[in-house]
């Protein structure tokens, strides 16, 4: 059993983070969050210590790296806004923890450099949380791809929409700055599975660039793709049920990615547990990506 701890507690994607910790047969030791609506945690881990304050809690997890190894935290889950990834992959380095960051790893791609350069002066290892590329619709594709062996370029078509309300625009993930926009916080996972079934950017072409939506083109190694993403509730086709809309067709064939989300992430953690999971370079090129796009 490893101890774990987690940035970002009080956050939209944390509870996945929470249900892959118990579910791998984990504990949460400490969370921080400035908000403190965080009574997920009696779900999950109530006696887990919690802090308002970073500067409290990077305290704290260096006490425990001092104290007895049983108390140790191994591993930091780091589900806060976008830019402050970096600085917290860095903080769960330097207390001896490796670092389980939700996507986008960082936001520019020259980040990485220096977190491969941390990762070999602390011995902790980065890793990011790219769970498409364990869905069974995803790695079905990709054998398709491969048996195909390069002999011909698919024509991919991506749609994928995430209606938002009002306070998005007003909240982090409204802030470029913060957010990296709508590719880098909605799309990251999508382009980088892209990337992974279909190979590497030729050229790109943004044809809509907008707070609410983007629209463009991607020529890869072995597709043409056409992708679409939008948070705005009047992108939703009529027929769409839920909370988004994801739309994938490869040669005229779909992939159904809206479903089997549930699990994934504890699927990622199992991996990273076992001695496989994702890590800088694996997001390097999603990343670059998107920093171009926008």
């Amino acid at each position: 059993m490893s101890n774990f701890a987690i940035t970002g507690v009080a956050g939209y994607i944390a509870p996945r983070h929470l249900k892959a910790i118990k579910e791998t047969g984990n504990t949460l030791v400490a969370a921080v969050d400035p908000h403190d609506s965080v009574g997920v945690l009696d779900s999950y881990f109530p006696d887990a210590a919690f802090f308002t304050e970073f500067e409290r809690f990077d305290r704290h997890l260096e006490k425990l790296r001092r104290g007895p190894g049983s108390e140790r935290v191994q591993y930091v889950s780091i589900c806060s806004p976008n830019h402050l990834h970096d600085a917290h992959i860095r903080q769960a380095l330097r207390v001896g923890a490796h670092a389980i960051c939700e996507k986008p790893l960082v936001l520019n791609p020259w980040n990485l450099d220096a977190l491969r350069d941390l990762e070999a002066e602390y011995e902790r290892r980065v890793y990011v949380i790219l769970q498409l590329r364990l869905h069974p619709a995803a790695i079905a594709l990709k054998q398709t791809v491969e048996q195909a062996g390069g002999t011909r370029r698919h024509t991919v078509d991506l749609r994928y929409i995430a209606p938002r309300g009002r306070w998005y625009g007003y909240s982090w993930k409204g802030d470029k700055e913060k957010s990296g926009g709508i590719a880098s916080n909605i799309g990251i996972h999508f382009f980088d599975l892209l990337l992974w079934i279909f190979g590497d950017v030729r050229a790109v072409d943004v044809e809509i660039r907008e707070r609410q939506k983007m629209v463009g083109r991607l020529q890869l190694e072995h597709a043409d793709v056409s992708w679409f993403l939008s948070t705005n509730p009047a992108d939703m086709p009529g027929e769409a049920q839920g909370r988004g809309y994801r739309a994938l067709t490869v040669d005229g064939a779909a992939y159904d990615l809206a479903g089997g989300f549930e699990h994934l992430h504890t699927d990622v953690y199992h991996d990273i547990l076992s001695g496989g999971g994702f890590g800088i370079d694996e997001a390097y090129a999603s990343i670059a990506l998107v920093r171009e796009l926008r």
